[in-house]
């Protein structure tokens, strides 16, 4: 088949695993497949999925915002935060002036610890092993920041809302956390990806759906040139052999950029994308469409 360096926007469907959606993409574009920013089994939604060299490229991608469709159901909490769990607690539910007189105080930069069961490290181990030994584990806290919250329902305990958050953000932990400030307790019952950065779900594309994801390869550039952090740049025909043997085009040594433009798209003249580079180190991150002398594409 080949390799086949892409940037895929993936909706995936609640019951499955980030690792296991990937595998009719391994079928269908390149067996070399990551993604950036896992969603748990019973959530859905967008997924940035990387193909071939452009796995390389997760850095890009795993700082970025994150926007979600949360679920909470408040009156009962689980030991995993979400619908697979075990019931741990139960309490009355609150009304929906304690929510909204609740929702500011997880406005902005907090402090929040992570679940209990999750696949975060502890000394070696994912925490979610070492809970289900029976150890105890104490998670730290940790910044992350709340962009917005916003509600769109309330029924019967049930509360929709639309969250953005930065990176590292457990919308299972906010959930929990929102139940014990309303004197209650609540756990995620359902989670939807909406965005990631500038990406939407609206953009993606089932991974099942062979035909509509070999034809989402095609947006690959344009997805990269949406990237804040990355800009364009053309690369001199004299200058590409450099890139062929894996170095940086001594031409680009001393482009400067500002702070937020770490990255650079490297193109030829006849507008393929050839590499991906870290301009500050000047370092090729990913070869994409690799130049060979006296070849004619």
């Amino acid at each position: 088949m080949g390799t086949h360096a892409s940037i895929l926007l993936v909706n995936k469907r609640s019951g499955l695993t980030s690792f296991s959606s990937l595998n009719a993409i391994k079928r269908t574009v390149d067996p070399k497949v990551g993604h950036a920013g896992t969603l748990d089994k019973f959530a859905e939604g967008l997924l940035v999925v990387l193909t071939g060299s452009m796995t390389k490229l997760n850095v890009l991608f795993s700082t970025m915002d994150k926007s979600y469709r949360a679920t909470i159901r408040f009156g009962s909490e689980t030991d995993t935060l979400d619908p697979e769990g075990e019931v741990i607690a139960r309490a009355d539910l609150p009304s929906l002036e304690t929510i909204r007189s609740a929702i500011p105080s997880f406005l902005g930069e907090i402090m929040q610890a992570p679940p209990l069961y999750s696949a975060l490290h502890i000394q070696g181990k994912r925490a979610s092993d070492i809970a289900r030994s029976g150890k105890h584990v104490e998670m730290a806290q940790r910044p992350i920041t709340v962009h917005d919250f916003s509600l769109v329902s309330y029924d019967e305990g049930v509360l929709v809302a639309d969250i953005h958050v930065s990176k590292g953000t457990y919308i299972r932990s906010l959930a929990r956390d929102l139940g014990l400030a309303c004197s209650s307790r609540a756990y995620l019952q359902a989670l939807e990806r909406t965005s990631i950065g500038p990406f939407s779900l609206e953009e993606s594309v089932y991974a099942d759906d062979a035909e509509a994801l070999l034809a989402s390869m095609h947006h690959t550039d344009s997805y990269l040139a949406r990237v804040p952090s990355v800009s364009i740049f053309e690369v001199p025909d004299d200058q590409l052999f450099r890139l062929a043997n894996g170095s940086f085009p001594n031409a680009l040594r001393e482009v400067r950029l500002s702070e937020h433009e770490l990255y650079g798209a490297l193109y030829s003249r006849d507008g393929v994308l050839r590499a991906v580079a870290d301009m500050d180190k000047h370092q090729l991150i990913a070869q994409v469409h690799p130049y060979k002398r006296g070849s004619e594409e």
